[in-house]
């Protein structure tokens, strides 16, 4: 979960610190709906501005993620923070999940269960990925298959660690993302490991795996993994699983069904939240900036990057007063059902709640606007088969944006 605070012991950390940890903790003793209940809630529950809408797909326990998986057109998979996947066929949540390590899952702060991430040959080789936090604090990546003869149910008994990142001091700064790219290889989004100002100088450090996007392939035959040899620091200094570094807390990435174009929202500071957006090819070793910027702002301009900062297209503020307080990125919108967003890229604010969207271009946004929607604490933002879009709160629905 993207952290709203910048300093562990400020004030206003500490509140919404204590604040988060009662909210988690009164969801995962609430008694979850039963089927029935959940399919009689999906409905229409609001309508914007432009002709859109939310309508409700279900109840879940703190759900953080949505994605379908390739060749299963009846299928759709809700990530739930305290270590579960949940999954709905045509559209009725099952009430068995599909996978469920909350033993494993560290869940407390901002840690837990935030990601899963199919494999292209999924149909066929059963392969995906988790990416949650261990009760050791560590950043995990797992592969796990699904069962075989079933649709619905992952072989607890075939999980492999992929990789592994230590994350000992604090329990924020996670990242969280998982996506397989237009390339076919695993990306990852790891937060800078905590703490206020990235203390430890992890983001710009191009041998820490944290503060970083990694690309990897998983299907390799030998070892846990693979590394694409047109990454950026193969044979070079640097660790050869960084494609991208100077993140704070991006824990939430995309790629346009389109263009390919990548989208990163990364998390401030305390001042300013940013979106990053450009080709794969042009985050080829690129530096988002921090520490020594938070987006648009000076932070600490005596560390800059080994290479000139990659500016971000668009910022807001989320300092006192604004009302906002950490970004909760999203995707750009190709489903043609929603001719009014297409081609527009949909975000949110964790505090705020406000579904907003703008035209992304090469350097900057422009239209940037309220859809007229709001949704209680949105830790996220799915794509589904279609281009469908929906969103997640931390309070338990599920939505999915339709035509209004």
């Amino acid at each position: 979960m993207p952290d709203p605070r910048s300093d562990p012991i400020s004030p206003r950390r500490l509140l919404v610190a204590v604040a988060a940890v009662a909210v988690l903790a009164l969801i995962v003793v609430l008694a979850r709906a039963d089927d029935e209940a959940q399919a009689d809630a999906r409905q229409a529950v609001g309508g914007g501005e432009g002709g859109v809408a939310l309508a409700q797909i279900g109840e879940f326990d703190s759900p953080v993620y949505v994605e379908d998986a390739p060749g299963f057109k009846k299928l759709l998979f809700v990530v739930e923070l305290p270590g579960t996947i949940s999954v709905l066929r045509n559209g009725k949540p099952l009430a068995r999940p599909f996978l469920d390590i909350s033993e494993q899952v560290s869940f407390q702060a901002e840690d837990g269960l935030f990601s899963v991430a199919f494999a292209p040959d999924y149909r066929k080789s059963r392969r995906f990925y988790v990416y949650y936090v261990n009760n050791d604090g560590d950043l995990r990546i797992d592969e796990f298959k699904r069962r075989r003869g079933s649709t619905t149910r992952a072989n607890p008994t075939s999980q492999r660690n992929v990789l592994a990142i230590g994350h000992p001091q604090f329990s924020n700064h996670n990242g969280g993302q998982l996506q397989f790219g237009p390339d076919g290889m695993l990306w990852a989004a790891t937060g800078d490991g905590g703490g206020g100002g990235d203390q430890f100088d992890n983001a710009r450090n191009l041998n820490v795996l944290l503060g970083k996007l990694l690309r990897i392939d998983p299907s390799a035959k030998k070892g846990a993994y693979a590394v694409p040899n047109d990454n950026p620091y193969v044979g070079r200094d640097g660790a050869n699983e960084v494609y991208a570094y100077g993140l704070r807390n991006p824990f939430r990435f995309s790629f346009d069904s389109a263009t390919d174009a990548l989208a990163i929202g990364d998390v401030g500071q305390a001042e300013v939240e940013e979106v990053d957006y450009l080709s794969p090819a042009a985050a080829r070793g690129a530096n988002f900036g921090w520490p020594q910027f938070e987006g648009n702002l000076a932070f600490d301009i005596a560390r800059p990057g080994a290479d000139p900062p990659t500016a971000p297209i668009h910022t807001y503020s989320s300092g006192s007063g604004s009302g906002n307080c950490s970004i909760t990125g999203g995707y750009v919108v190709r489903d043609p059902q929603l001719a009014s967003l297409f081609g527009r890229y949909v975000y949110a604010d964790l505090c705020a709640g406000q579904i907003r969207s703008f035209i992304p271009g090469p350097t900057a946004s422009t239209d940037d606007k309220a859809l007229g929607l709001s949704v209680g604490s949105p830790t996220s933002f799915g794509e589904g088969r279609g281009g469908s879009i929906y969103v997640t709160s931390l309070d338990g629905p599920v939505y999915r944006l339709v035509a209004g």
